[in-house]
């Protein structure tokens, strides 16, 4: 349980970042405008940038046959993925009528892999993770197109409802960092408008790629809240809630963040 003590001290740093006001957020800006020079130089630099490890990774899975499986990803769509719709990948998460439910682009993956006869693997699995942080740099520099009328218009007003909601001990919401505070500054690093378009990324802060589910789980966590499961409703609705505010972005996957 967290200190009193603690609970004082994060409780007096977000005080600090709020104490001159919010900042305006008309503007719709990626990650990348907040984090600082050697990150982005980290990030543009396919030599330097650490995620692009991940990506090799996955395209070596999707590459290969697994085993007792009936044949490779690449056979469907392209030794290197290079058959594959970019514009389509941009779309996600997407909504599925026969599940009635979203798609994230991680469960698409995951859903060929088990057709093809590969062994099924959890959520956030690595070689999962790899392949979604590959399929997703496939689309790089594609414009974010997440679907927000016809079915999906309710699922992301439930989505915006937990992005506003209160969580943990120190009463926070998604909303206060990343809507109303983007561009001030928190324990040394500029907060952003928490947009998903870098995800999967790499975090120097843990040292792995996170995909923009588990960002939402470790930002929870720092949150002193219990952070939603993997396969939660909740968690599919704030995710795509995200995703919706990123459209008009440029992907980047994989982005360098803190």
């Amino acid at each position: 349980m967290i200190s009193r003590k603690l609970h004082v001290i994060l409780l007096s740093s977000f005080l600090l970042v709020v104490a001159t006001g919010p900042l305006s957020a008309n503007e719709v800006k990626s990650g990348y405008e907040y984090i600082k020079p050697a990150t982005r130089a980290m990030q543009d630099d396919d030599f330097e940038n650490p995620g692009m490890f991940t990506v090799e990774r996955g395209m070596e899975l999707f590459n290969e046959k697994q085993h007792g499986a009936s044949k490779a990803c690449s056979d469907c769509h392209g030794i290197d993925g290079l058959k594959m719709d970019t514009k389509s990948i941009a779309r996600y998460p997407v909504y599925n009528e026969e599940e009635a439910g979203i798609v994230t682009l991680q469960k698409s993956i995951s859903n060929c892999r088990n057709n093809i006869g590969n062994k099924a693997l959890p959520t956030n699995h690595p070689d999962l993770i790899a392949l979604e942080t590959f399929v997703r740099n496939r689309a790089f520099g594609e414009t974010v197109n997440v679907q927000t009328d016809g079915p999906m218009a309710q699922l992301l007003t439930k989505g915006k409802t937990i992005y506003q909601t209160r969580y943990g001990l120190i009463d926070m919401s998604c909303s206060h960092c990343h809507s109303l505070y983007p561009g001030q500054m928190i324990r040394g690093q500029k907060i952003s408008q928490g947009q998903g378009n870098g995800f999967p990324a790499y975090r120097l802060d843990i040292g792995e790629i996170t995909n923009l589910h588990q960002r939402i789980q470790q930002c929870l966590t720092l949150m002193r809240a219990e952070p939603f499961a993997a396969d939660s409703e909740e968690i599919k609705l704030l995710g795509l809630y995200l995703m919706s505010r990123s459209n008009g972005l440029k992907i980047e996957t994989p982005a360098v963040r803190y």
